[in-house]
């Protein structure tokens, strides 16, 4: 028999899973029980004409969301008047919900991954990391955009800032059929933004930018935002991923993420983001600076 098994490293996390195979066992006790979850999770990974319009539905609404969020950003806001602002929009254009808790990490907490509390006061010279989008009809979108409170970025915030979307068009460049965006691997496109990091700028003593990249490149998106299904996988048409590279350097106070939706086409990739702005100058147009 096939069902979901819960995580054997685990078994306490899924009780849904455990009930449902004690259940399973107790109707069918000589049947060996496997594992279907993998299986499922592959399926998943390469979306229909469907699926892909439901995605791109929730995708409009969450770059609406940051574009009010750039024209809203200044001194003296609380991170939470931002996360419910983006809320707000993404829901006016038709999501249910959010596809996750909003990020809304100013100062230091630009250097703090899945930060959520979003109690900080803004102030002038900040950087901030809005990692928000919503979910329509089931399916998540997932954009992070870097904003300077004040809205021009520092000399200093800007040499990051190029460093990481450098690093990010590169590896969008990367993309194709037979890829894979796993940490490790000969083909993998995650190496391709340490080896672009590491060869850009240094931080305050000198050293290389790669180790101030402490996540992974890259996930699959669809009913969930980290969708489910391998990610040592080779990419595959149809399949809908983020592309993220960060550096977050905490004793600067200064962290950096630029993160689009990738559509994997037959000859390379679709930017599914590619109309909300990411250039730095653009950034600070759209924030009313320029």
């Amino acid at each position: 028999l096939y069902t979901i098994l819960p995580p054997p490293r685990d078994p306490e996390a899924c009780s849904f899973e455990r009930d449902r195979v004690n259940r399973l066992r107790k109707l069918a006790p000589a049947a060996a029980l496997r594992n279907a979850a993998e299986a499922m999770a592959r399926l998943r990974q390469v979306k229909s004409e469907t699926e892909l319009a439901l995605i791109e539905k929730a995708v409009r609404a969450s770059m609406a969301a940051h574009r009010e969020a750039m024209k809203a950003v200044r001194p003296g806001l609380y991170e939470y008047q931002v996360a419910a602002l983006m809320k707000y929009v993404f829901e006016r254009e038709g999501c249910e919900r959010p596809a996750y808790a909003p990020v809304v990490g100013s100062g230091f907490n630009s250097t703090v991954l899945h930060y959520s509390a979003n109690t900080r006061r803004m102030e002038a010279g900040d950087v901030l990391v809005l990692d928000v989008a919503g979910e329509y009809s089931f399916y998540a979108a997932d954009i992070t955009r870097t904003l300077p409170v004040s809205g021009r970025f520092t000399p200093r915030q800007r040499q990051i800032y190029e460093i990481v979307l450098g690093a990010q068009k590169a590896a969008i460049a990367a993309i194709r059929p037979g890829v894979t965006v796993a940490r490790a691997g000969p083909n993998s496109i995650h190496k391709i933004v340490v080896d672009y990091l590491n060869a850009q700028g240094k931080d305050r003593l000198g050293e290389p930018l790669g180790k101030y990249f402490i996540h992974g490149l890259s996930h699959h998106v669809g009913l969930s935002v980290h969708d489910a299904g391998p990610v040592t996988r080779p990419l595959e048409p149809g399949m809908v991923i983020t592309v993220e590279p960060g550096i977050y350097i905490p004793e600067e106070g200064l962290g950096v993420r630029i993160e689009d939706m990738v559509l994997v086409t037959e000859s390379g990739a679709r930017l599914l983001t590619e109309s909300l702005p990411r250039e730095a100058a653009d950034i600070e147009r759209a924030m009313g600076r320029r």
